[in-house]
């Protein structure tokens, strides 16, 4: 079974529409690859003080895990996004964009 790795901005959504958007994504990955296990990487009970890297580095993390990474619609306008980008590309995960 393949593992996917969802990377979508999140700067100025709410919870709700993160969530919801990662359903869409879910749903549409199914369809098309069968039988697949996500990977959660939506970090709803971060620590309050966390900064951008520690997301970064548990993105990474996870990342490491992953066959396949899917980057949402609008994933070249977010740093995180496109390091992980970066990392997929250098280290031979398969890409899918929407």
């Amino acid at each position: 079974m393949k593992k996917v790795f969802i990377s979508q901005p999140m700067r100025g959504l709410s919870n709700e529409d993160i969530k919801k958007e990662r359903k869409a994504i879910e749903d549409m990955i199914a369809k098309e690859y069968g039988d697949v296990e996500f990977i959660d990487s939506y970090f709803e009970n971060a620590p309050a003080d966390a900064r951008p890297l520690w997301f970064l580095g548990k993105s990474f993390e996870l990342l490491s895990t992953a066959d396949i990474a899917f980057f949402a619609y609008g994933w070249e306008g977010a740093r995180g996004c496109v390091m992980e980008h970066a990392a997929c590309e250098k280290y031979g995960i398969e890409i899918i964009r929407e």
